[in-house]
């Protein structure tokens, strides 16, 4: 069943967090300098994530002045193909060439209130929440192409140290998969 994002206040700080990447590698939030941060919750098997996942991969790599992290926060034992491995899998299937971090204990998930995959939050300078939604009107099955055009605007909004005007469009995936 597909869920939108939460719609989580502009101006929130981002959270701390202190993840391994899918070398065994530890990475926080205080690793990322850039002027812009966007931190996206994707995951492996969710067709959501899928259907834009080789644009994502274009996209984030045309971007100056933007760092990204991946977040994949599902119960991996009941989802296998999202966890480490086949987190890895989709790395080089997209093309994606930002760090790609497992929440095993979901706990980033919660903080930041992700609810999907896709889910994402841009961050300007000061990491506060500068935007929360979609990549752009493209859902698997609606024939709209994939842009990337709602995150692109937001991002140079940021860039120009700018408000990223409202509305905001909530993102539409797959509900994060919840521990029990």
């Amino acid at each position: 069943m597909a869920l939108n994002s939460n719609m989580v206040p502009l101006g929130t700080p981002a959270p701390d967090f202190t993840l391994p990447d899918l070398d065994g590698a530890e990475r926080s939030l205080s690793d990322f300098d850039a002027p812009a941060l966007l931190v996206a919750f994707v995951c492996n098997h969710c067709p959501y994530v899928r259907h834009i996942e080789q644009a994502f991969g274009a996209f984030t790599t045309a971007q100056a002045d933007l760092d990204v992290v991946a977040i994949s926060s599902n119960d991996a034992e009941k989802y296998p193909d999202d966890a480490p491995a086949g987190l890895a899998e989709q790395v080089a299937r997209a093309n994606w060439n930002f760090p790609y971090l497992f929440d095993e204990t979901q706990e980033v998930a919660r903080a930041y209130k992700a609810a999907c995959t896709p889910d994402f939050f841009l961050y300007g300078p000061d990491r506060k929440l500068a935007y929360r939604g979609a990549f752009d009107g493209s859902t698997p099955g609606n024939g709209a192409p994939v842009t990337g055009e709602y995150l692109a605007a937001a991002i140079e909004q940021v860039r120009k140290g700018e408000p990223v005007p409202e509305p905001h469009y909530p993102s539409t995936g797959c509900g994060i998969k919840w521990r029990e």
